[in-house]
């Protein structure tokens, strides 16, 4: 399958074509490493973690909680 290499700001980019997509299970906003091997571009996606909340809150401590902090009085439909 061919694609057309463009100029998108200062950099180049290519259109992943669906089926290949589909196939890598890429979606907006994967990730992917590349790297060149003999010349050629290879394109692997990279696994994100995925993180549960009872995960995220393990790493809460005494170190790095925020204090909670007041903006000005709620106006209009933020009252409740």
């Amino acid at each position: 399958m061919k694609t057309r290499v463009q100029k998108w700001g200062n950099s180049l980019g290519i259109r992943i074509p669906k089926p290949y997509a589909d196939e890598m299970g890429l979606h907006p906003g994967s990730s992917l490493e590349l790297m060149m091997k003999e010349g050629a571009l290879i394109s692997t996606p990279v696994k994100e973690p995925r993180w549960s909340l009872e995960e995220l809150l393990a790493g809460v401590d005494e170190r790095n909680i925020h204090r909670e902090w007041d903006t000005d009085p709620a106006e209009g439909d933020e009252i409740w």
